[in-house]
C-alpha cells in the first residue's frame, strides 16, 4: 500500500489530527476500528486479485485435469478472500 493509499483511507475512516477530530480515547479508537476495516478490505482484495491473475494463468494452458484443478483452487481461494470481508 503506498503512502497516499494509507493518506486516502485515512481521511475515509473520519480523518485524525489536530483539525479533524478530538484527540482522546472516545474518538480515537472509533476512528483506529474504522481505518483498520479499510486497511483489511485494500489487502483482501489486493489478495483476491493476485488469485484471479493466477487463475488465469492456469486457465490460458491446455485444459488437463491438473490445469483445470489449480484454476479452481485459484478462483475458490479467491472467493473465499474476498467472502472473509462479508462476514
Amino acid at each position: 500500500m503506498t503512502q497516499n493509499e494509507l493518506i486516502e483511507m485515512i481521511g475515509e475512516a473520519g480523518g485524525y489530527g489536530h483539525n479533524t477530530c478530538e484527540q482522546n480515547e472516545k474518538s480515537f479508537y472509533p476512528f483506529m476500528e474504522r481505518f483498520a476495516k479499510l486497511v483489511a478490505e485494500k489487502e483482501r482484495e489486493a489478495c483476491a486479485e493476485m488469485c484471479k491473475k493466477h487463475a488465469d494463468v492456469y486457465g490460458a494452458f491446455e485444459p488437463t485435469p491438473s490445469f483445470q484443478a489449480a484454476w479452481a483452487a485459484c478462483i475458490d481461494l479467491r472467493d473465499q478472500i474476498r467472502a472473509r470481508g462479508e462476514a
